[in-house]
């Protein structure tokens, strides 16, 4: 396909098609005693579009690939942060260009949130206003992203599936109607721009990239645009780079692709890929071959990948990655791989890269000593408990309390625990004098304690619980932690799973 007859079909993408070892350079070096331009003279296309694309890639040098050699593409150094960044641009200038959208009109779609955050970028970036759908399950960090760009983002239920009115597909199709004539509806699962943008600017820079020698792919697939768009290009330029599917334990892709038929969906916690049914733009016919990876193992791929090659990711490349290692293992001749880092894992800091949050998950396991220091999220042993001493003021309790979204912590004195601060003690102290947060936490802290001993079981923790007690676990030996209400409760729902 030559470059004239792109531009043809996709102007504003193929600027960026020419695929480099690391972002595109500038033809000259900056002038910088030019003036900076006034808003009337600066181009209507805001330059931060022109750096999607152009992703670097690089080897994996510290994993066992087997007598393979496997490529990452890091799609996290799209400026968005993800490879969601190119179908953005590419259903925002499609339809732009078909009138679908208008000057001043509204975009709304139905995200894991990486699309959202390519489309908040663009369309905010050319003015558009943005109402975004998420699923209750996405990251912190990806909803205040999207807030920060000036998305509405409106939270709908994960544990329902298509067809129910609070399925995110069905709430952003409805929102799209109810918002009148402005508004268009993305629809990145049935999309043709979504695939194209992949099969003209994500594997035209692979190709190139690896000196024209793919022998294999793989993709997870959320929407399908990925996958769909890779496959049409490699069919023209290499017939015989195969594809491999990673897909998520509890999506059905991965057996719709054994059997051609289409089970019952389960529930994983990776963001952004795996399905509960097969997107109308996904092209799996070529897929020979697939890989489920669960949760567990994708979470701590992806920790590993962080730890021995200093990349951070997020959960779906932990389950790319996974599946691109068995495969490359179950090779017996040398291939080259490639997978993608599909995002950046700074906005995942809270889930993926949480010790407390995978614990709490069941995605991270310690030793057990078989008594009520299993039930303590933040053990005082992995130095994870947030504490104050007698002497801090309250300025500092309150303080950490509310970094660390906590409404109580334990008064420690060389490693002893000499009281408790909650905000219910906080509050009555400093309410008639807001002077008073600059006093020692010693005098506002509870002194009264009731300890549970690690050996006193079950239902002694449920008793103090339900009594309104602190559940403090403590002894001779000194402090362990505390067990909260959740604690509990996550214990319990554990051990029915």
């Amino acid at each position: 396909m030559t470059r004239s007859h792109d531009a043809a079909r996709y102007p504003g993408l193929t600027a960026n098609s020419t695929a480099r070892s690391g972002h595109k350079p500038r033809d000259r070096p900056r002038d910088m005693t030019t003036p900076v331009q006034t808003p009337a003279a600066r181009p209507a296309r805001p330059a931060v579009l022109d750096l999607i694309g152009n992703t670097p890639m690089v080897e994996l040098t510290q994993f066992d690939t087997g007598c393979c050699q496997l490529f990452l593409k890091l799609e996290s150094q799209n400026p968005g942060g993800s490879i969601k960044d190119r179908i953005g641009l590419a259903m925002i200038e499609t339809a732009e260009r078909e009138g679908k959208l208008k000057p001043g009109g509204t975009v709304i779609e139905a995200t894991a949130g990486n699309t959202g955050l390519g489309l908040a970028l663009v369309a905010r970036a050319k003015g558009y206003r943005v109402m975004l759908v998420v699923p209750d399950k996405m990251s912190s960090e990806k909803v205040l992203h999207l807030k920060a760009l000036g998305a509405e983002v409106h939270t709908t239920r994960s544990d329902v599936a298509k067809g129910h009115p609070e399925y995110y597909q069905d709430m952003a199709a409805r929102l799209a109607r109810e918002a009148g004539g402005d508004a268009f509806y993305i629809d990145q699962f049935n999309n043709p721009a979504n695939p194209l943008a992949h099969e003209m600017t994500t594997a035209p820079e692979i190709w190139q990239q690896m000196g024209h020698r793919v022998d294999a792919v793989v993709c997870g697939v959320g929407s399908g645009g990925t996958i769909t768009g890779l496959q049409r290009y490699f069919a023209r330029v290499s017939p015989n780079t195969e594809f491999v599917l990673a897909d998520p334990k509890g999506s059905v892709l991965c057996d719709y692709l054994a059997s051609g038929k289409i089970g019952t969906a389960g529930s994983w916690a990776v963001e952004g890929i795996g399905e509960d049914f097969v997107p109308s733009i996904a092209d799996l016919s070529k897929v020979r071959t697939g890989y489920t990876i669960d949760d567990e193992e994708s979470f701590a791929t992806a920790r590993e990948l962080l730890k021995r090659e200093g990349l951070l990711a997020g959960s779906s490349t932990g389950t790319l990655l996974a599946a691109a290692l068995r495969h490359c293992r179950a090779q017996t001749t040398p291939k080259r791989v490639v997978t993608f880092v599909c995002d950046t894992g700074t906005r995942y800091l809270s889930k993926v890269y949480n010790d407390s949050w995978m614990f709490d998950q069941g995605l991270l396991h310690r030793p057990t000593v078989g008594d009520l220091r299993d039930l303590i999220s933040r053990r005082a042993v992995d130095e994870a408990v947030i504490s104050v001493t007698p002497d801090d003021t309250l300025l500092t309790a309150f303080q950490r309390m509310r970094a660390a979204d906590i409404s109580q912590v334990p008064v420690l004195q060389d490693g002893k625990l000499a009281g408790l601060l909650d905000e219910s003690d906080l509050l009555l102290h400093v309410s008639g004098d807001s002077g008073r947060f600059r006093q020692p936490v010693r005098q506002a802290m509870n002194r009264q304690l009731r300890t549970l001993r690690p050996d006193a079981g079950l239902q002694a923790l449920i008793t103090t619980l339900q009594e309104g007690w602190v559940a403090v676990v403590a002894d001779a030996d000194g402090f362990y932690g505390l067990i909260t209400r959740f604690d509990l409760l996550n214990y319990l729902r554990k051990t029915l799973a």
